[in-house]
């Protein structure tokens, strides 16, 4: 079972083996560069960052995000919205951590999916509330699994993926922003 759900299971326990030898393997300091290009278009280059006590080299070329609203948001629908993206963010988070775990613990995945979807209200972005957020009200993911395991076995797996979820985490728990002119 060396390789399961497309996961290196040695490579993964050896990569926890290795941290709990040493704690610092497991700071990382990821970085992106997002320009303006016009009205709501906007591009974020992803390539460079450090990890397990280096940096990380094995990008050749950044990853190129673009940015955009849809027109009824005054853009030209360039790229998805940064709301629409963080549902992005949520799924590939999740989807790993299910899969990564899962594997980890012996549970072959057929298929995952996601469904997921939030409320939003535009009057605290706007400008017109103090009282409503700007953020999303609600975030709700529907999870698609298909797998040979328990359901029990699976209910746990996702409640720890749940607890685990870096992206998880950063939306259920205040993280702090700094905003500085350079």
């Amino acid at each position: 079972m060396s390789n399961l759900n497309g996961v290196n299971v040695e490579q993964l326990v050896g990569t926890i083996n290795a941290i709990k030898e040493d704690p610092t393997i497991a700071d990382f300091n990821f970085k992106a560069r997002t320009t303006w290009i016009d009205g709501g278009y906007c591009k974020t280059e992803i390539q460079s960052f450090t990890g397990a006590n280096q940096k990380d080299t094995s990008r050749e070329h950044p990853f190129v995000l673009e940015g955009d609203e849809p027109p009824v948001l005054l853009g030209k629908n360039h790229g998805v919205n940064a709301v629409e993206a963080l549902l992005h963010a949520i799924g590939s988070c999740l989807s790993v951590g299910i899969v990564y775990n899962g594997a980890a613990r012996g549970i072959t995945i057929k298929s995952l999916s996601f469904d997921i979807d939030g409320d939003l209200n535009l009057h605290a972005f706007l400008g017109l509330s103090d009282t409503i957020r700007p953020g999303y009200s609600n975030i709700r993911v529907k999870i698609n699994i298909d797998t040979d395991s328990s359901r029990d076995k699976v209910e746990e797996l996702l409640k720890y993926v749940e607890n685990t979820s870096p992206v998880v985490d950063c939306i259920r728990n205040p993280v702090p922003i700094s905003l500085t002119i350079v």
